[in-house]
C-alpha cells in the first residue's frame, strides 16, 4: 500500500525518529525602543556621528525542546553636538530542537539561531532609523562565530542562560 504514511520503524527520518530536527516557531520583537533625544536641533547638525553597535544573545528555555533565542541589539549614534539617536531592540524567535546532541545545543543556540534572526533585526533596526529621520542604517553582519568562540576563550558560562556574557561593540562613522 504505497498510500500509507511512513511509520517510526523505518531509517528514522520521520517526526519523532532519530535525526536532528530543526525548526523555527515563531520570530518576533519582545522590545523595541527609539530615541531621537536632540531633536529637532540635531537635523541642523552638520556633523557625522559616530556609531556604537552592541549585541547581547539570551536564550531560554521555552516549553519541551522549544528554546527562545533573543538577539539585543543596541545602537547609539554620538557626535560633540550630542546624542543623535538610540535604537534599542530585541529581538526574538522560538526553536523547536529535536534530537540535538548536547555538544551541538549551546553552538547552534548562541551562533546559529542568532544569524537566522540577524537579518530581520538589522532590517528593524533600518526602519527605525529611517523613521527617525535619519538615514537607513545598514548594520555590519556579526560573526557570531568569532563571538562564541571569544566567549569560551574568555571563560564565560553560558549555561545560565545568558549567551552573550559583556556586549560585543563595533563603532563605525554612519551617513546619519
Amino acid at each position: 500500500m504505497a498510500d500509507q504514511e511512513p511509520t517510526n520503524g523505518g531509517n528514522g527520518s520521520t517526526e519523532g525518529g532519530t535525526e536532528p530536527q530543526v525548526g523555527i516557531l515563531a520570530q518576533y520583537i519582545k522590545d523595541l525602543s527609539v530615541e531621537n533625544p536632540s531633536a529637532p536641533q540635531v537635523f541642523q547638525w552638520q556633523v557625522q556621528p559616530s556609531i556604537d553597535v552592541q549585541f547581547n544573545i539570551s536564550v531560554a528555555g521555552a516549553g519541551e525542546s522549544v528554546h527562545e533565542v533573543g538577539l539585543k541589539i543596541e545602537v547609539t549614534a554620538r557626535s560633540d553636538n550630542g546624542v543623535h539617536f538610540v535604537v534599542d531592540l530585541t529581538y526574538a524567535g522560538l526553536f523547536g530542537l529535536r534530537n540535538i546532541p548536547d555538544e551541538a545545543l549551546q553552538p547552534f543556540l548562541l551562533i546559529e539561531a542568532p544569524r537566522l534572526l540577524f537579518p530581520f533585526a538589522r532590517q528593524i533596526v533600518s526602519e527605525a532609523v529611517s523613521n527617525s529621520g535619519f538615514p537607513p542604517l545598514m548594520l555590519d553582519p556579526i560573526d557570531f562565530t568569532q563571538a562564541y568562540m571569544a566567549q569560551l576563550n574568555a571563560g564565560q558560562n553560558f549555561a545560565n542562560g545568558n549567551g552573550g556574557g559583556e556586549p560585543a561593540s563595533s563603532e563605525t562613522p554612519s551617513e546619519a
